[in-house]
């Protein structure tokens, strides 16, 4: 804990190299031209204060008050465009400080009035910048962002923030302390001082635009994807080994899919089922119909089911759900389906859309993109179950697969309740059987795990590997050219991947590297092309076409067994994301 805290400080500090800080360096200088000494301190609090609450907590804040982030972010761009035009126009200037004076004037305090007033004028600055702030952060903070986004704001997560945002204000307080004794020291520049204030009134107007309009991102990924090595560089100190161990006693995100645990099984009451808040597109309503929600449906038994479409776990339970809705849609049951992404790619309505239509889901199902309504169930897994009663409380529970006539009896015990179902059905569910030794392994080099591959994962570096000469039992290596991103490895031409497995069933997440293009996977098992009869669904005469964003089935045995996998890449054009086993 203590080296990530001294890690993420050091990675604030940094952050000033960063091309991400640049499109806010006008509104940080504009505290070295105006007011008092005070008002610098005021930016630097304000913002240590708003980066650190909103990184944790935007989230909750999204979910408690149904107000989009975007809101919130437009709140902050008009603040620094007034800030703009009141050093452009001198007669909005005199309102504004009229207006501090009149709220630091409720502060009873012994500093004077105009100390607190160039201080608070520099806390809203600060506070709009701490939301604003969009920085090419590392690995650590990536973690800690992700965890707040899945409601897992721990003490050390935010004293990890918070030591990230002291190390981004030291080089911040800096640059404008230093701005300001440039302006007192040049004479030039101090008999001009009024000028150079409409300048950067100009300037921080013209930032807001740019910021409302999303230019500075698409500035980041210019300068990002001209120089790649240059983003890299800056957080290459926090790819090592240390961080990345201790980065996984934070979280370990293997954990949110199946995972045996007790459930709170046939509960009368679980607590009132929170309210859904819409994270993209509905699917499956009738044209014209409003989107459902936990108040309308009060009355009926509505089963919640979080899931992703490329979840082999959560594809596994689509047979029973969709059972349940043909057998229990007319007598008081509503389904819901959650989608809540696990990848970005999964956000795309167009591909969720694909899935619902393959998988032949018929219940509705709603788009789950920012984790409001996961977050609001406190969910942690995928897939999981919440079965609502006719008043609205949840009465039963269930994370991963299985229990299927367990849950199926809750389901008609409670349409009993309601009154409209009187007699005992029919409850025979069968269950898939999974022999899988092996864990889930992402490839991304977020989660990248079991890699034993002798050089360094390099993460948005084109870099050569290789693969040893042996493999134990759950590792896999790459051979040839790669490039490791964030969530997903993408192979060059002629790459190779071999696995050394423990299932009966071998599963990939993929996605082609350009879109509307196919790339062509050969699949050999235990160093021979796969037969059909070890073939996966989607591996004919030994090779997989990847044409859309989905999860791929390679192998599928009689029998579990340690084998060993090797993917090869001949055209290059996939994007692997994470292996998966049954």
């Amino acid at each position: 804990m203590i080296l990530l805290v001294a890690f993420s400080f050091f990675g604030g500090i940094v952050t000033i190299l960063s091309p991400c800080i640049l499109p806010i360096l006008p509104i940080v200088l504009s505290g070295s031209i105006t007011g008092g000494k005070q008002r610098p301190w005021g930016v630097v609090i304000g913002f240590i204060a708003s980066f650190t609450f909103f990184t944790l907590f935007l989230s909750a804040i999204v979910k408690a008050t149904n107000i989009s982030a975007d809101i919130l972010r437009t709140v902050s761009i008009v603040i620094i465009a007034g800030f703009g035009l009141s050093l452009l126009v001198p007669a909005f200037q005199a309102l504004s400080e009229r207006l501090f004076s009149r709220l630091t004037g409720l502060i009873s305090s012994r500093t004077p009035q105009a100390t607190r007033s160039d201080f608070l004028s520099g806390l809203l600055v600060g506070l709009s910048l701490g939301l604003l702030w969009t920085p090419c952060v590392g690995p650590i903070l990536a973690s800690i962002i992700t965890l707040a986004a899945t409601s897992q704001v721990t003490t050390d997560a935010m004293v990890i923030t918070l030591a990230y945002a002291f190390g981004t204000a030291i080089p911040l307080l800096a640059i404008t302390y230093g701005g300001r004794r440039i302006l007192v020291k040049n004479p030039w520049l101090a008999a001009n001082t009024g000028r150079i204030q409409k300048v950067f009134g100009v300037i921080m107007i013209l930032t807001a635009i740019a910021i409302y309009f999303q230019i500075d991102r698409s500035f980041q990924s210019y300068i990002l994807n001209t120089f790649p090595s240059y983003g890299v560089g800056l957080t290459k100190f926090e790819d090592n080994t240390i961080v990345k161990n201790a980065l996984k006693q934070l979280q370990d995100p293997s954990k949110r899919k199946e995972q045996s645990m007790v459930n709170k099984l046939f509960e009368s009451d679980l607590g009132n089922a929170p309210e859904l808040i819409t994270g993209g597109k509905w699917f499956n309503l009738p044209t014209g119909s409003e989107i459902l929600s936990m108040k309308s449906l009060r009355g009926q038994v509505v089963l919640i089911d979080f899931w992703t479409y490329t979840c082999i776990n959560c594809i596994r339970t689509l047979p029973y759900l969709k059972s349940w809705h043909e057998k229990y849609k007319d007598k008081g049951l509503t389904i819901i389906g959650i989608h809540t992404p696990e990848f970005e790619f999964e956000k795309n309505p167009d591909n969720v859309a694909r899935a619902i239509q393959d998988f032949g889901i018929t219940y509705p199902v709603m788009q789950d993109n920012e984790f409001a309504t996961w977050n609001a169930y406190a969910n942690r897994y995928w897939p999981a179950k919440y079965l609502v009663d006719k008043n609205g409380k949840i009465r039963y529970t269930h994370f991963g697969e299985g229990n299927y006539d367990e849950t199926e009896t809750k389901i008609q015990e409670l349409l009993r309740e309601t009154g409209v179902l009187s007699e005992t059905m029919p409850v025979n569910n069968p269950t898939y059987q999974t022999y899988a030794r092996t864990p889930e392994i992402y490839l991304g080099n977020w989660r990248i795990a079991s890699f034993v591959s002798p050089e360094r994962i390099q993460q948005d570096v084109t870099t050569s590997y290789s693969i040893p000469t042996s493999l134990n039992r759950n590792s896999f290596a790459f051979g040839g050219t790669w490039m490791v991103g964030y969530e997903y490895a993408r192979p060059a031409s002629g790459a190779k991947l071999v696995f050394r497995f423990d299932a009966a069933n071998v599963f990939l997440v993929m996605r082609p590297k350009t879109k509307g293009a196919m790339g062509s996977i050969r699949v050999l098992l235990d160093g021979k092309l796969v037969t059909e009869k070890n073939a996966g669904a989607d591996a004919t005469s030994g090779v997989v076409k990847v044409d859309i964003d989905r999860l791929y089935k390679l192998i599928k045995l009689p029998n579990g067994g340690e084998h060993t996998l090797e993917l090869q890449f001949p055209d290059g054009n996939a994007e692997l994301y994470a292996f998966t086993f049954g």
